[in-house]
């Protein structure tokens, strides 16, 4: 097999000599890279010049050039590079730890047919060369690429060949082909050339770096400073005359030294004011000054109401009263980490028109226009197709690459942990019908984009569209949106159905060798490993039906696939053609970058779960598009705002945005029954809580809907960070004040850049592989990722800021040799001896990763924020199943133990972090502990009940002004706080509810599993046991009835029970007794239907489906009977005793 050998490091890849299997076979430190084509040829497929891309140590010191000859004629680059992308899109990537990195090309990838050019395995032309099969060059369109003039269809393999072996000689005419008619081929509709090719001398990030390195306009030449007048032509589109964006005055460029000041600027560029892209609305004060005023209030009555308690014990029941001081101090401290971060409430509003004036409108830096925003690479994550339906992943990720923001900045990237070929073509799937869907968004407006929601809205969906296609349009992609679904639905059967065909093949096949070899011999049966097959023929390389070595869940290969390629730099238009389904007239009908990731997994290694996934993409995409900001996203939250990336970049880019790791979006969430029973949509966390850290140094990160910084994932701390914190001994050391003074003098493009614990201004470059890893690239697009997300420099108040317009060049085309670089980044071992996971990217070591990763931000001194758009940004799901939101809060919980016992708790936290915000983190450890107090507290009622004792001796009446202060002041808050959150009471209510819920179950058991983990070391999970019921398909809201027996369900049932029995007791007490204790028995049934009433979901959740009879009816049937009895027998008691139940007595 001819194939290029290279050096297996982690990133320096060396070139050797060729050499077949037969012959010399690769030895097991050595990476090969090959593909076989179709019709059964090996042929290598990276360039010759990869050696000047990636370079390696061994031979980094000396160059050979090798000058045009009739034998080496190189191909023209800007062909070259364009078929080079074309053929990574249509490649397979797979390799990893000690194994071979191979690029597989794929003649198809699902089994329908692939119409867009950008996607994998689209279909082409045949090449024309005898016994080659290859698909034909082409360009952003599809349109074949034919470099001679008779028109013959060649293949990129094969055109290398005629070029560099072949005397230059087009197979087909057997002319010498002429480069200087290959641009003219290349020529898109718009007559736009492709971009010309960067100087020789400079590498790829060397290209990147120099963008950095200079502060001036982009259109100078950055080495003598004289206006570049060719790429004035070739970025304006025009020539000197009339119709230019902006004109010189005579001599201005080039006589004066190059400087900008000669130029002349429109007058209304020059007068108009700055104008900010975000604002803050202030909580209006006549509702946050009673609000604060009632704090103080509640604070102090709570302070005098415990030293009342303490000071008046109750003798009769010493141990009723001591349990009960106890909790109630507990439950005044636990309230006040919760209340006081919320001092400070905010609201935001971002300003579209203002983002789009200053970033996509024609400038003096940016003639053209073009958009000047930062790329954003969008993260989903997703590990086991049956429990994450493909089709909701499908539709999330159309809504990512419909999404309204420059298509050549936008990227998406899908983590497939599972690594399983049913996410994959489901995926590819969705990049197939992506090719209609968002034209048609694109074209109508249309929200939201996520065609599921989309058509199945309930409102009109013609209302407010003009165009008169519309309603033709809608019901053609209705149509191709049911049979898409029909494909996805169906791909189960059709794989496991292709995969026994071609295991049936290859067996008869091996039966067929077996008896050739064997001719008298009786033969054995064979028994051939059950593959998974993809749809060209082929061995998926990840986890198959039937598990194997190597291919199961946790032992499998890195898979990367670019599932549609990077977009031109231009935007391509429709036509009218009837052919297509729609009329794609001026739309422009490019699709983002879209790419398949299943990284590495190999037995003995921790992977770390999702935090491991998403840092491995983190690492993929730097090296692939490093866009500077990323939007994470799970798999079942989709884009419902179209512009909610623009919303997020206001903040990003306004004048302080550097200064922000991520901002945070509100979650919410569909298909929840319209009484929301369990507090599913948690609006007094998302619209109170996380409104009130807004004020202080942000929100907390909840793992889904937010838009980081990446240079803040990768551990640095933010701008400035020695202005704003400085050392409170700073001035009694001089030389600290040294190192400080140096800032003056570190190059721009580094002052962003420094680690935590250094006070060096300039950071150590030969100490980044041990935190990031030996990838050479992943360490180059560090500092053009932090350039890049700058702000833009256009107030003089806007420090750390880029110039205008340093965004708008074309990007590098996408070769093979960077996506293998990424293959290796996302290989199991890559982080061994290395800082992700512990300082970079998420962080590891918590079931909570996404709170430990944003809490790691803030102590570094970065600040977060919290965007509420008018409409929602992302939509999701949540589990309306009183059993899964259990579990899913049991969850939480346990995360927030680990972060209590471990050093990211906030009372170790740095000093850069603000008071309030660490009282905050402090309560997100603190908060699962108030469940042992709760539950006790809820059982006071029934021990009082029971006794016939109380908390107090009587209910005095200092102790009644208390609780009623006390009770007002909290309902007069939870008032003020519907005022300016905006959520409603029934809201209120219902959180109120399930934090008694949760309190007395999965808190109860997060607590009782974190103590065993950190003392005892051992583990232990709380899991279904058993389920019944909810069978009804016609009814959306039929998981909601569905009774699912699990073992936090025990600690509330004995609560109910307990409380019922203790009211029928009571009462029966109080009756028979010669002298009745009504207070006492006020006192207690009280507070027992207060725990009742908090309980109420729980117990309608435990009923089922209304006009059922499950079987916990006869439980509760039950217990009313014991409680009737005890009635009967308190009224009617057996003779000679004064006690209920005869000789019962409690002690």
């Amino acid at each position: 097999m001819a194939s290029k050998s290279f050096k297996g490091s982690r990133s320096n890849l060396s070139i050797s000599s060729d050499a077949t299997d037969s012959q010399k076979p690769p030895l097991p430190p050595t990476v090969t890279f090959g593909r076989r084509t179709s019709s059964g040829r090996y042929v290598s497929y990276s360039r010759d010049d990869l050696d000047s891309e990636i370079g390696s140590s061994d031979f980094m010191n000396y160059t050979v050039h090798i000058p045009p000859t009739p034998d080496n004629q190189p191909m023209d680059p800007s062909i070259s590079q364009k078929v080079e992308e074309q053929y990574v899109s249509n490649s397979l990537f797979t390799g990893g730890f000690n194994s071979v990195t191979r690029a597989h090309l794929m003649d198809k990838v699902i089994d329908s047919e692939a119409s867009h050019p950008q996607m994998a395995g689209a279909k082409g032309s045949c090449c024309a060369v005898p016994g080659c099969d290859a698909k034909v060059m082409s360009d952003e369109r599809g349109v074949d690429i034919l470099p001679c003039e008779c028109d013959f269809k060649i293949c990129r393999d094969c055109y290398i060949d005629a070029v560099k072996t072949g005397g230059g000689i087009c197979p087909g005419c057997k002319e010498s082909y002429k480069n200087t008619e290959l641009d003219e081929v290349a020529v898109d509709n718009n007559s736009r050339p492709l971009p010309l090719p960067p100087p020789g001398t400079m590498s790829k990030m060397e290209r990147r770096l120099s963008l950095m390195k200079s502060t001036k306009s982009v259109l100078m030449r950055s080495q003598t400073g004289d206006f570049d007048h060719n790429r004035w032509l070739f970025e304006t589109r025009g020539t000197y005359g009339y119709g230019n964006a902006i004109w010189p005055n005579d001599g201005g460029f080039g006589s004066n030294n190059g400087k900008d000041e000669d130029v002349h600027q429109p007058k209304d560029l020059m007068s108009k004011p700055w104008r900010p892209l975000t604002r803050k609305l202030k909580i209006p004060a006549a509702v946050i000054s009673p609000y604060r005023l009632l704090v103080v209030i509640r604070i102090v009555a709570l302070g005098l109401f415990l030293q009342w308690r303490v000071a008046h014990p109750n003798q009769d029941a010493i141990w009723l009263w001591g349990m009960s001081i106890v909790c109630e101090i507990w439950f005044a401290f636990s309230w006040l980490l919760d209340q006081l971060p919320k001092l400070c409430p905010i609201n935001r509003a971002t300003d579209l028109n203002v983002l789009k004036e200053k970033f996509e409108t024609p400038t003096l830096n940016n003639p053209t226009g073009k958009s000047d925003l930062p790329g954003v690479d969008v993260f989903v994550s997703t590990a086991d197709p049956e429990k994450e339906p493909p089709l909701v992943t499908s539709n999330t990720i159309l809504s990512i690459l419909a999404a309204d923001y420059p298509v050549e900045k936008l990227a998406c990237y899908v983590s497939d942990d599972g690594g399983a070929l049913l996410t994959f073509e489901a995926m590819a799937e969705a990049a197939s019908f992506a090719n209609i869907w968002v034209p048609f968004c694109r074209k109508h407006d249309i929200e939201p984009r996520n065609p599921e929601s989309y058509f199945s809205l309930k409102r009109d969906p013609y209302k407010n569209k003009v165009k008169s296609d519309f309603v033709k349009d809608r019901r053609r992609v209705k149509r191709e949106y049911d049979e898409f679904k029909v494909r996805i639905n169906g791909l189960p059967d059709s794989i496991r159905r292709r995969s026994d065909a071609y295991h049936a093949r290859e067996e008869i096949k091996a039966l067929k060798l077996q008896r050739q070899n064997r001719e008298d011999e009786p033969v054995d049966s064979v028994k051939i490993p059950k593959a998974t097959w993809m749809a060209d023929g082929t061995h998926w390389p990840g986890t198959w039906m039937t598990p194997g070595p190597e291919h199961s869940k946790g032992d499998h290969a890195g898979i990367i696939q670019v599932m549609l390629k990077p977009p031109s730099d231009e935007p391509l238009h429709g036509g009218s053609d009837e052919a297509k389904l729609i009329d794609l007239t001026d739309i422009d009908i490019r699709l983002p970058l879209l790419v398949y990731v299943s990284r590495e997994k190999r037995p003995g290694y921790d992977h770390n779960k999702k935090a491991g996934a998403m840092n491995a993409l983190v690492r993929a995409s730097a090296i692939m598009s490093n866009g500077p900001f990323i939007l994470n996203l799970d798999c079942d939250h989709y884009i419902y705002n179209s512009q909610a990336l623009r919303e997020g970049m206001c903040f990003m880019m306004d004048r302080g945005g550097d200064r922000l790791c991520y901002v945070q979006f509100p979650q919410r969430f569909e298909g929840i029954d319209p009484s929301d029973r369990y507090a599913n949509h948690n609006t007094v966390f998302f619209d109170v809580n996380m409104r009130a850290l807004d004020g202080l140094m942000g929100p907390v990160y909840v793992g889904t809907g937010c838009l980081f910084r990446r240079i803040a994932l990768y551990g640095f701390d933010p701008p400035r960070s020695k202005d704003h914190h400085p050392g409170c001994c700073s001035c009694c050391f001089s030389s600290r004040r040294k190192k400080h003074s140096s800032v003056a003098h570190t190059p721009e493009e580094n002052r962003s850049l420094r680690m935590g614990d250094s006070d060096d201004e300039e950071m150590n470059l030969s100490l980044l592989p041990k935190k990031f890893g030996n990838s050479t690239f992943l360490i180059d697009s560090i500092p053009v990722a932090e350039f890049q997300g700058r702000p833009l420099a256009d107030h003089p108040a806007i420090k750390n800021g880029r110039p205008p317009g340093a965004l708008t060049i074309a990007r590098d085309l996408l070769d093979a040799s960077t996506v293998a670089e990424a293959i290796s980044v996302i290989s199991c071992w890559y982080e061994d001896k290395t800082e992700w996971g512990q300082r970079t990217g998420w962080i590891y070591g918590s079931v909570t990763e996404d709170v430990v990763t944003g809490y790691r931000m803030h102590n570094r001194g970065w600040k977060s924020v919290y965007c509420v758009t008018k409409r929602d940004a992302f939509r999701g799901t949540a589990p309306i199943n009183l059993t899964d939101r259990l579990h899913q809060v049991l969850r939480w919980a346990t995360g927030s133990v680990e972060i209590f016992f471990s050093r990211n708790n906030a009372l170790l936290a740095s000093s850069r972090m603000k008071f309030l915000q660490r009282i905050a983190y402090l309560n997100v450890g603190i908060y699962p502990f108030t469940s042992v107090f709760l539950i006790v507290y809820c059982f006071l009622p029934a021990l009082s009940l029971f006794s016939g004792q109380f908390i107090v001796n009587t209910l005095d009446v200092t102790f009644l002004v208390y609780l009623l202060v006390i009770s007002v002041t909290l309902c007069m808050l939870a008032v003020l706080e519907i005022k300016w959150s905006g959520i409603e009471l029934e809201e209120w209510w219902r959180n109120e509810q399930f934090w008694l819920i949760g309190g007395t179950s999965a808190h109860l058991a997060a607590v009782l599993q974190g103590l065993l983990k950190v003392v005892a070391g051992i583990e232990i999970s709380f899991t279904l046991t058993s389920k019944s019921g909810g069978d009804d398909v016609d009814d959306e809201f039929a998981d909601l009835y569905i009774v699912k027996w699990t073992s936090l369900m025990i600690p509330p049932i004995v609560i109910m029970m307990v409380n019922l029995i203790a009211i029928a007791v009571g009462v029966s007490r109080t009756i028979y007794s010669v002298i009745p204790q009504w207070s006492r028995l006020l006192g207690g049934v009280f507070f027992s239907f207060w725990v009742l009433a908090h309980l109420y979901p729980f117990a309608k959740g435990l009923m089922g489906r209304r006009g059922r009879t499950p079987t916990i009816v006869f439980v509760w049937s039950g217990l009313v009977a014991i409680t009737i009895s005890l009635l009967w027998v308190a009224i009617n008691p057996p003779s000679n005793t004064n006690q209920i139940g005869g000789s019962f007595q409690f002690p």
